[in-house]
């Protein structure tokens, strides 16, 4: 059962189309592991338990009194939600308990695909204040720990989805990512991790121009098919892009494309020995691969102030009362500009956003770390000041907001481990709207350097 609790989800929607395993018995399966071990790894905020159980048996009743085989893709398969999105009838906190009683009566559009997909809902995962952080110790909730080593960090803000995923408390998991909270959480926990293209997914009933919900699985296959199953338009999106053909799941295998790599970021620095290891090893493998390789790295500097204002703008659109903010966020809320400051800065990333696109001219795709330094433990940067603490931030998350500011595709996925157990990753960042280049890129990377045979074991 340990196995069947790290088999991937598209094994498991097999096996369950198969009838060798079951809707209830998967979830029940996932249930126990999160009753016995979510309290020592803070991955979810609110356990869905009955209406997962009401609505896995009901699924089980449909396969077991009907010969269909046209099911939903991942008919039967647990996922988790991130506690940013909504779910009719579930409390959604954002990670402040300050809006524990919070419970919406709709869906975001994001959950009605999944739900459309076949998927059975096992509960809310952990997420930093507002999605502000990109590591997951929100005030009055159990921090979100790295499985690898509990010391650490899981990363943030979708730092609850990747560790449930990573010690086998779903199979797959809903994130979202505004400047690295689904690519953070996955190269901290060993996870495949996408950041779909601007207007990939729907973010209804809302929209935002930096951030986006994504998969964060333990296979490249899996990530892509769950990626195909939410994509596409939603009734009153404002942007939006056609699925792709073939499907992101049969992305052909790609030769002898174009690839750039650094292991800094301009102006900002230069990623320590683990962070360079992972993108160091990923380049020499694609070099194996066929594929042209080169160093160099458009200059992003300009983004930083920027996207900054839209950052600290979301604070503020959150309307939530200054004194219940942890400092961080406090501390966004007070310099947050008038509206006209917010579409300046819009305007200046965008400006900037297309000269980083004109890159891609001629690179297909560019290999950076997820972020510069290995991740920190759990309270280390507690009780550094909101200026310290926000200025580290932007330090390690630099290689991430490019691919939210511009709107282009990017995924992390698994290098290797370091010396402290804790997993090495590399981030890949494509053209525009090109996830299928990304998909078949990490493809080829997992074949020749396989990661899936790791399964997390309590310490």
């Amino acid at each position: 059962m340990t196995d069947l609790a790290f088999t991937p989800a598209l094994e498991l929607a097999r096996l369950i189309r198969k009838r060798e395993v079951s809707p209830l018995e998967l979830t029940e399966l996932y249930l126990d592991r999160i009753s016995r071990f979510n309290p020592q790894l803070g991955s979810y905020f609110t356990v869905m338990a009955e209406s997962a159980i009401a609505d896995s048996r009901y699924k089980t009743e449909i396969l077991a009194n009907t010969q269909k085989t046209e099911l939903p893709p991942f008919f039967g398969v647990p996922i988790s939600i991130k506690d940013l999105n909504a779910v009719a009838g579930v409390t959604c906190t954002f990670g402040s308990p300050a809006l524990l009683h919070n419970i919406p009566n709709y869906d975001d559009g994001v959950v009605t695909k999944i739900k459309q997909a076949g998927f059975v809902i096992l509960g809310k995962t952990a997420t930093s204040e507002l999605g502000s952080y990109p590591y997951t110790e929100p005030a009055g909730f159990p921090p979100a720990r790295n499985p690898w080593n509990l010391d650490y960090t899981s990363g943030g803000s979708s730092g609850g989805a990747a560790s449930a995923v990573a010690a086998g408390l779903c199979a797959i998991a809903q994130g979202s990512d505004g400047g690295g909270s689904i690519r953070v959480p996955a190269a901290c926990c060993g996870l495949v991790g996408i950041k779909p293209a601007r207007g990939r997914v729907t973010n209804a009933p809302g929209t935002s121009i930096i951030a986006t919900s994504g998969p964060l699985a333990r296979t490249v296959a899996d990530a892509a098919a769950m990626l195909d199953a939410i994509s596409g338009y939603f009734p009153g999106d404002p942007f939006w892009l056609n699925n792709p053909e073939p499907c992101f799941l049969e992305s052909r295998t790609k030769v002898g494309l174009n690839i750039a790599f650094s292991t800094s970021i301009p102006s900002v620095g230069e990623a320590d020995g683990n962070c360079q290891q992972g993108v160091l090893k990923a380049v020499r493998l694609l070099e194996e691969l066929g594929h042209n390789v080169v160093e160099k790295c458009p200059d992003i500097s300009g983004l930083v102030q920027p996207f900054q204002v839209v950052w600290q703008a979301g604070v503020a659109a959150a309307k939530i009362p200054p004194q219940i903010l942890q400092p961080l966020n406090r501390f966004l809320l007070e310099r947050t500009g008038s509206a006209g400051e917010y579409v300046q800065a819009v305007t200046q990333m965008q400006i900037l956003s297309r000269q980083i696109v004109a890159f891609f001219d001629t690179i297909d795709i560019l290999v950076l770390p997820v972020y510069l330094h290995s991740p920190m433990k759990i309270g280390e940067w507690s009780q550094l000041n909101p200026d310290d603490t926000l200025e580290r931030i932007i330090k390690w998350i630099a290689p991430c907001p490019i691919a939210n500011a511009t709107g282009l595709p990017a995924m992390s996925i698994p290098m290797g481990f370091d010396a402290n157990g804790l997993p090495l990753s590399v981030q890949l960042i494509g053209k525009p709207a090109a996830e299928a280049t990304l998909i078949s890129i990490a493809s080829q990377l997992e074949m020749v350097n396989p990661w899936v045979q790791h399964q997390w074991s309590p310490q």
